[in-house]
């Protein structure tokens, strides 16, 4: 794929505050201008399920579900795993604890119990064994019916969690009884880290969701993968939810294009976000978390200009960046960001943190 393939930001704007505003590239919309429709609730358009079997297949999985939002993916899978009253584990730091509106707990009766993150983005097997109660006898407590993975961890640095701690904790959740789901909105990424086959990272999953509107660049829609079974349960609750969109293959023909295309070009990105966090390390005043994936979490320790002020002038700048987490800043590279856009964002960051000299006096005795 060409860069004038790639989606970009608005003219003279360098975004950074995340892969979501990618924009869906021209393939994309000549796709989507052509692509054979049918009523999707009535399991009748062809091209919605021709992205949910080629989805199901890259993941390994039996079946999957096309979703507008991977908020909606979530809430629908942990609805299908948890009758209600039970408990779903997931990160303190996840998404689905922190930025899905209690979803799970509204609209199922569900309680997402939090659990530590580690810095880099596990779950101790320690603290997920802690959630369980000595006596499942005993009526006081709810019971937990599945654990929740995030993989990349966004909010501990877009970091990847190893295979080997994977197996660790699908090998618990199997002795323990419950199913494992994995929010996996960025998996790609996190496949091409790891250097397996996302089918691999899918494999230590009962159920997957992942988006397509985030680094993949098209317009709306996420997926969720398992067994058919499964399957058929998120359908029915997608449809209670309001998910059921008519004729989605517009939508779906985008996603097509975003797995057939846009998952080879996402070491571009994390290549530009390697460059862009050794660019930021060598800046006065300023703290870069590891890089894994597309992500460059760091904080901003100059003297002469705080960290809201920083951002203030890059956006005065064309530099769209914000906080997330604790008084960092996150700055995401993906199909919109260029090498000429980390080169501009990286001298705006240097003119706003390296303090202008003092003139010399001009007075003259």
């Amino acid at each position: 794929m060409t860069g004038s393939d790639r989606s970009a930001a608005p003219a003279g704007v360098v975004e950074l505050r995340s892969d979501t505003f990618t924009l869906p590239t021209p393939r994309m919309l000549e796709e989507m201008t052509r692509a054979p429709l049918g009523d999707d609730v009535y399991g009748e358009d062809p091209t919605a399920r021709e992205l949910e079997e080629l989805a199901a297949e890259l993941l390994g999985m039996e079946d999957a579900c096309f979703m507008p939002s991977g908020t909606m993916g979530n809430l629908a899978a942990i609805l299908a795993h948890c009758p209600r009253g039970t408990k779903a584990l997931a990160g303190a730091e996840s998404d689905i604890y922190v930025y899905e509106a209690g979803g799970a707990s509204y609209c199922g009766g569900v309680i997402v119990e939090p659990v530590r993150n580690a810095a880099d983005g596990t779950l101790a097997i320690a603290d997920i064994e802690a959630a369980f109660p000595e006596d499942y006898e005993d009526p006081q407590f709810a019971l937990p019916a599945l654990l929740c993975l995030e993989n990349p961890q966004n909010r501990c640095g877009g970091r990847v969690l190893p295979l080997e701690y994977l197996a660790a904790v699908r090998d618990l959740a199997r002795a323990r009884g419950i199913a494992v789901h994995l929010d996996g909105a960025r998996i790609f990424n996190a496949a091409l880290v790891t250097g397996v086959p996302v089918r691999v990272i899918a494999g230590y999953a009962d159920s997957v969701q992942f988006c397509l509107s985030k680094g993949l660049s098209a317009p709306a829609g996420s997926m969720v993968a398992g067994s058919a079974e499964f399957i058929r349960s998120v359908r029915r609750i997608r449809k209670m939810l309001g998910g059921g969109m008519r004729q989605v293959g517009v939508l779906a023909a985008a996603g097509l294009v975003a797995l057939r295309d846009m998952t080879a070009c996402l070491g571009d990105d994390h290549a530009r976000a390697r460059r862009l966090a050794e660019g930021l390390a060598g800046l006065p005043g300023v703290v870069v978390e590891p890089v894994e994936t597309n992500m460059v979490f760091f904080r901003v320790e100059a003297p002469h200009v705080s960290q809201s002020r920083f951002i203030e002038r890059a956006w005065d700048e064309g530099v769209r960046l914000a906080e997330l987490g604790r008084g960092r800043i996150r700055a995401v590279t993906h199909a919109g960001v260029t090498d000429s856009d980390v080169d501009r964002a990286l001298s705006v960051f240097h003119d706003i943190l390296t303090p202008a000299p003092l003139l010399a006096s001009a007075h003259v005795d």
